[in-house]
């Protein structure tokens, strides 16, 4: 995330952020991504459909769900439905780089209609962090949007709201005022910026709480925190009434910071992008590999 290069100015500093970066940006790994490692361990055939509805403008219209399932239940204005109702770009759009470039694989079914911004900042934690604090920006829970930098300072944005802003020496980090009280849209992204400048999949996987495959439900994160790390979200979910089969649905950002997009199933290949629960010991997305382990969910 070398954008945030551009926030300070102090040689210090500089030197401090650029290494933080390098801790926690979500690099490819040759041992984690399809081509290195291992096959993953399945339970399950790949099944071959298209699924696709190419005028659906979010992902329950766009993404159909296989013969027999059925889109499980969420609560109305969850977050759960707030992830099943976001907007997608038109049916055929491509992944954009933060700079303009087109993403080089397109491993993606779908795009999000969520701008990326202007500087390598959100890469793939921060694409989990952006949508979860859109959600709670938009219900006007602001006391409910915080996260840790990597060193553990808490970076709350109830205090953000009140003028106060965040100032960086070193390890050092400490809330200084700067101005008058704003719950802008404006203000409220400059916030992120500062997160994504921070924190990142070492941080997210200490605040996170880990859950097992069988209590998954979207909304939750596959996350490696690491040098490098990854985390994908889980999107959408369905259900076979008869049998209790359940399948997901995965979204990602990636290194350089790019447009979030709705993963292939590689095994399905295009046209069918659900992941069966019943994956095995190994989850092989496109770009990565997790273990049925490395699930994580939000506290509030």
């Amino acid at each position: 995330m070398n954008g945030v290069l551009l926030l300070l100015n102090k040689k210090g500093m500089l030197i401090f952020i650029s290494f933080a970066f390098m801790l926690v940006s979500c690099q490819g790994n040759p041992g984690q991504g399809p081509e290195g490692g291992d096959s993953p361990m399945s339970a399950v055939k790949p099944l071959k459909a298209d699924l696709i509805q190419p005028n659906g403008t979010n992902v329950a219209e766009r993404i159909a769900v296989p013969n027999g399932f059925e889109r499980m239940p969420v609560e109305t204005g969850s977050y759960e439905e707030y992830l099943r109702q976001i907007p997608l770009k038109p049916h055929g759009s491509k992944v954009h780089l933060f700079n303009g470039e087109l993403k080089a694989k397109e491993v993606y079914e779908a795009v999000l209609d969520v701008d990326v911004g202007e500087r390598d900042l959100q890469q793939c934690a921060d694409s989990v962090m952006r949508l979860r604090a859109e959600y709670l920006y938009g219900k006007g829970w602001y006391d409910k949007i915080h996260f840790d930098f990597t060193n553990g300072f808490k970076a709350d944005y109830a205090t953000w709201t009140k003028g106060n802003r965040i100032e960086v020496s070193g390890n050092k980090v400490s809330w200084v005022k700067r101005g008058a009280r704003s719950n802008s849209y404006e203000g409220f992204r400059s916030y992120l910026n500062m997160v994504f400048a921070y924190a990142g999949t070492l941080s997210l996987a200490k605040e996170m709480e880990h859950i097992t495959l069988s209590d998954m439900r979207p909304g939750d994160v596959f996350l490696e925190g690491g040098s490098p790390g990854h985390a994908i979200v889980v999107m959408d979910m369905a259900q076979n009434p008869k049998n209790g089969e359940k399948l997901f649905l995965l979204a990602q950002g990636y290194t350089p910071a790019q447009e979030i997009h709705i993963l292939e199933n590689p095994s399905n290949g295009k046209g069918n992008p659900w992941y069966n629960i019943s994956f095995g010991d190994k989850l092989q997305t496109p770009e990565w590999k997790f273990t049925n382990e490395q699930l994580f969910r939000f506290y509030n």
